[in-house]
């Protein structure tokens, strides 16, 4: 059986307001933040298109209609740019959806927490395998990471959570697993809890924003209790499917920027337009003059300091 006909859906939860970046996701998704020149859920699709993904379910919620006006066609664009003659343009917006996949849109009708935005794609999911994709976490690496997750399940028909670890100062913002075999790529989890002090966590292994989950999460979320913050918390849903079957944690290849914050969206920003193909030169000598400029102005302080003394 072909990993394409094993994973066949991804579901992308997008509700979130987006409130660390406000003003700028008031009235924008801050999935349409753009990374150079694509929004955040553009490399979030690719990558489960990738994947063998050809239904993508988006949980949408207010002000996210963007989301969908994005993978819409919109023909007055493409008549305009062909009428102008850039072909090149014209194709990077027909390439945005192929014809093969099928864009599916859910209304989360409260902001109830990822389990609850996860239990809402039951409908568009059925009984299936399924990725969830966190579009806030953008993960760069030669084999997507989701592709790299299909793989693992199709060797070990068990969902698969994909994690890194982290600084144990940070353990009380992820969702933290304790795995039978720390050193191992791929390892059965022994538990997983919500954002841990790090004086109580598990351990430093964190999930991050991808999962292979298979369709028994559905009853689990159904039935568990609202978790931290008073809502329906995906990791007591997986905490509760481990009673019945395994689940794994896979250590993925690659690297990934946390684009929920300022800080990792920025270095996301600077990493990918370095490595563009068009951009990546010139940006990279741009960068070059701020190094030696701020070079030059911390000299001239420092020779300024001197001369007081």
């Amino acid at each position: 059986m072909s990993l394409k006909s094993v994973i066949r859906t991804a579901v992308f939860p997008v509700a979130g307001r987006g409130t660390r970046f406000l003003p700028a996701t008031k009235a924008s998704p801050k999935e349409m933040l753009p990374v150079v020149d694509k929004p955040l859920i553009q490399y979030a699709v690719e990558e489960a298109l990738a994947a063998g993904a050809t239904r993508l379910v988006f949980i949408t919620g207010a002000s996210k209609r963007a989301i969908e006006d994005h993978f819409d066609s919109d023909q007055e664009l493409e008549h305009m740019l062909e009428r102008q003659g850039k072909s090149d343009l014209l194709n990077q917006i027909r390439s945005v959806l192929p014809s093969y996949a099928a864009c599916i849109f859910i209304r989360q009708p409260a902001p109830l927490g990822l389990g609850h935005a996860v239990l809402c794609a039951q409908p568009a999911v059925g009984s299936e395998p399924f990725f969830v994709h966190l579009a806030d976490d953008l993960i760069r690496s030669d084999v997507p990471c989701l592709k790299q997750m299909a793989e693992v399940y199709a060797a070990k028909r068990a969902s698969v959570l994909g994690v890194e670890v982290v600084p144990r100062r940070e353990t009380d913002k992820y969702g933290i697993v304790e795995v039978e075999a720390e050193r191992s790529a791929t390892s059965r989890v022994r538990s997983i809890v919500e954002k841990p002090k790090p004086a109580v966590a598990p351990s430093t292994l964190a999930v991050v924003g991808r999962y292979v989950l298979t369709p028994s999460i559905f009853e689990h979320l159904e039935k568990i209790d609202r978790g931290a913050g008073g809502e329906i918390q995906l990791t007591d849903g997986i905490a509760s499917l481990m009673q019945e079957e395994a689940v794994y944690a896979y250590r993925f290849t690659g690297k990934r920027y946390d684009c929920g914050s300022k800080l990792g969206y920025l270095q996301a920003t600077v990493e990918y337009a370095l490595g563009h193909p068009q951009l990546g030169k010139d940006f990279r000598a741009y960068l070059q003059t701020l190094t030696r400029g701020g070079r030059r102005t911390a000299r001239k302080s420092a020779k300024k300091r001197r001369s007081r003394r």
